[in-house]
């Protein structure tokens, strides 16, 4: 039984460094700061979205968001972050209304 929980614990560990392994090169994310709020928002992207999204919003596991605005409002884009949607989850529990609100607004400025 402890062989198996040391098991566990050490394939844990490494999925998740393995997950952390991306090299982040955040140019395409400072370039997209040009207020505060952006900043803010850059900062909740890096936290909570581009392990899934990448440095430079291209996609990993998730689709890319550079060009997110063009396709989606900051309306949609905001529900889709509360609610989640194919495979994404559902941020509301997790995030501020204002911390999504203020992700939707970068994200719609992505075009």
């Amino acid at each position: 039984m402890r062989q198996m929980y040391g098991f566990t614990v050490a394939l844990t560990v490494l999925l998740l460094l393995s997950a952390c392994g991306q090299k982040i090169d955040d140019t395409v994310l400072q370039s997209s700061i040009s207020t505060p709020a952006d900043g803010e928002a850059v900062a909740l992207y890096k936290k909570q979205c581009m392990s899934c999204h990448a440095t430079d919003l291209s996609g990993r596991v998730g689709p890319s968001l550079q060009e997110i605005g063009s396709r989606l409002t900051e309306e949609q884009l905001i529900m889709i972050i509360q609610e989640g949607e194919k495979g994404m989850p559902s941020y509301k529990n997790r995030l501020e209304q204002e911390e999504i609100e203020g992700l939707a607004q970068w994200l719609a400025k992505m075009k």
